[in-house]
């Protein structure tokens, strides 16, 4: 049994990008809140690690490998969600980045990018949308970047990337329209420099403010908290250094 206090307790949630960085710390915080998780990740190794961890701390935690950028693998991830229950939250953290100069981009490069951050988190979302509705809502929350904000400071290198999360952001606005007559609330994160392996690709010298923790924390509070009053915003995180 989870804490009460949370409106997480007892929940089905999936966890996009579970095997590390924010995706990580989202799966613990959010089972440690109560909720069984499903974790989704490529890497089995470091998703069964994490899974471990959650289970040892008393948590409730499956792993299911899954590429979420493949139509069919996130069809069979959300068929093995259903098989646990009916799912009540998603959190799409999945995301790669390959720094590149815009006209050193391959279309492998630009397609890969993409294909995990934009069309994975569209298919998760779409899946989780499809078992919200006919259920009586749900609570949906993406992380994007300041990467993909307006008017924040970008870096050489990250083309495929900021379009990527630009498209993350817009996503979630048109989830949120259509969501509310279903009961189903969407919001979107956009992180600044957090502490994980993908702002050491993106700026090397980037000082981090956040840890992967402190987003997972948020997320564990939105989530808490009645979303629909927000759905569809996009809240960017700024670093405290």
């Amino acid at each position: 049994m989870g804490d009460r206090r949370h409106w997480l307790a007892g929940r089905l949630a999936v966890v996009t990008g579970a095997s590390r960085g924010i995706g990580a710390a989202t799966a613990a915080a959010v089972a440690a809140a109560g909720a069984h998780v499903v974790l989704a990740a490529r890497d089995r190794q470091a998703l069964d690690g994490v899974a471990g961890r959650i289970r040892e701390a008393g948590g409730q935690a499956l792993p299911v490998p899954t590429d979420v950028s493949d139509e069919a693998a996130v069809t069979g991830l959300f068929a093995e969600v259903a098989a646990v229950g009916r799912v009540s939250v998603l959190v799409c953290a999945a995301g790669v980045l390959t720094p590149a100069p815009f006209a050193g981009t391959t279309s492998a490069m630009w397609h890969e990018t993409l294909g995990v951050n934009l069309t994975g988190t569209f298919l998760c979302c779409r899946a989780a949308f499809a078992a919200m509705a006919p259920a009586g809502g749900g609570r949906i929350v993406n992380i994007a970047s300041l990467s993909g904000v307006y008017a924040t400071e970008k870096f050489p290198g990250l083309a495929a990337y900021n379009v990527s999360k630009y498209g993350v952001i817009g996503l979630t606005e048109a989830i949120a329209v259509e969501g509310k007559e279903h009961g189903i609330s969407a919001v979107c994160l956009s992180p600044g420099a957090v502490d994980t392996e993908m702002l050491r690709l993106a700026n090397p010298g980037l000082r981090p403010g956040l840890t992967p923790d402190d987003v997972a924390e948020l997320i564990v509070a939105l989530l808490d908290s009645p979303l629909a009053p927000v759905s569809g915003a996009n809240i960017p995180l700024f670093s405290n250094a």
